[in-house]
């Protein structure tokens, strides 16, 4: 399958609404170098059996394993020769999320059918990991240092933790009715930090024990479907409905919040923070999505890209090996952002 390529920068470009003079105006060779520096290069793959293809995620042997949620099935993409093999899962599945563990096990979220899979790809064969009773939705899994795996589970109004040397699952129920637990991720201290799509809320849980904090944000109408954690343990979320994209500061207990290049239109939804601090973020709102680069140190637009496979980017996965961040697109393709130096 022959990718296609895409890249348009728009570098400099500030989130603020108001930004100050520079003392020194860049030269036009400044501005060609600084443009050249913040190129972002996408490469898309299109997946003949569509269903929907997302959550990429790279395996240790550097193979990339996407599921098809509305298709039922998972796949595995080899990104040098462009050739895809489908899996067949239990039927029901319909997995949201997949991630791949050290020994190249894949872990899904089967949303549909109330449990995490580990499918090992020597047999075929997919081991359940059931939900306790009243959780039926598992949704975004992510690994901890121990290689343990915390999820949220939207529609159930819980976010939890499989160890996955017991088969243990622990949930946690959100504080506020119908919050749902979206996007989740962990600090450099091992905090696990989850987005509320529901409530205007960022919740914290402890690794130790789950012991849940949540956090009120500034706005009431803020609702968050991803975050990011930098290397300093600042959370950065993105306001869906807002256009926003926002920072907390856990140690001093205050909120930051910048506009979107399009604002409301935006629909921020699928992010991934790279090795240097700047987040890449899918404006859903608009047709193509853009593709913008966010520097956390500046707070500044570094790029916008247009997604010329059309479809929104729900999610992505930053492989820090290789400086890339994979994701997929609901109009059937699977592709990869080679971010700038």
């Amino acid at each position: 399958m022959k990718p296609v390529l895409s890249a348009l920068v728009l570098a400099g470009a500030s989130l603020l609404v108001t930004s100050p003079l520079t003392a020194n105006e860049p030269t036009a060779a400044d501005k060609q170098e600084q443009a050249a520096a913040s190129q972002l290069m996408i490469q898309d793959w299109a997946v003949e059996w569509g269903g929907r293809p997302r959550d990429p995620f790279v395996a240790p042997d550097g193979h990339i394993w996407f599921c098809g949620q509305a298709g039922n099935y998972i796949a595995k993409l080899d990104p040098k020769s462009g050739e895809m093999t489908r899996y067949e899962i239990p039927e029901s599945t319909h997995p949201h999320n997949l991630i791949v563990d050290a020994d190249g096990m894949v872990w899904m979220a089967g949303n549909r059918d109330g449990y995490i899979g580990k499918f090992d790809p020597a047999t075929g064969k997919t081991e359940r990991f059931d939900m306790p009773e009243g959780v039926k939705d598992p949704h975004t899994l992510v690994f901890d240092a121990k290689g343990d795996i915390w999820f949220t589970a939207q529609h159930s109004n819980v976010a939890g933790k499989l160890e996955i040397a017991t088969g243990k699952v622990s949930v946690v129920k959100m504080d506020t009715e119908n919050s749902r637990p979206y996007g989740i991720k962990i600090a450099p201290n091992g905090d696990v930090w989850v987005a509320l799509l529901g409530a205007d809320r960022l919740v914290k849980l402890a690794a130790a024990d789950l012991a849940k904090t949540e956090f009120p944000m500034p706005r009431a109408e803020i609702r968050t479907r991803r975050l990011e954690i930098d290397s300093k343990g600042q959370i950065w979320y993105l306001d869906y409905r807002g256009g926003k994209i926002g920072r907390y500061q856990p140690d001093a207990d205050k909120f930051d919040e910048w506009n979107m290049p399009n604002g409301k239109s935006s629909l921020p939804y699928g992010t991934a923070i790279d090795s240097q601090d700047r987040i890449w973020i899918a404006e859903t709102g608009v047709m193509p999505n853009q593709m913008v680069g966010f520097d956390t140190k500046t707070q500044q637009v570094i790029s916008t890209t247009p997604v010329e496979a059309g479809g929104s980017v729900r999610h992505m996965y930053f492989d820090p090996q290789r400086d890339q961040f994979w994701f997929g697109i609901d109009t059937g393709f699977v592709a990869v952002g080679n971010v700038p130096k």
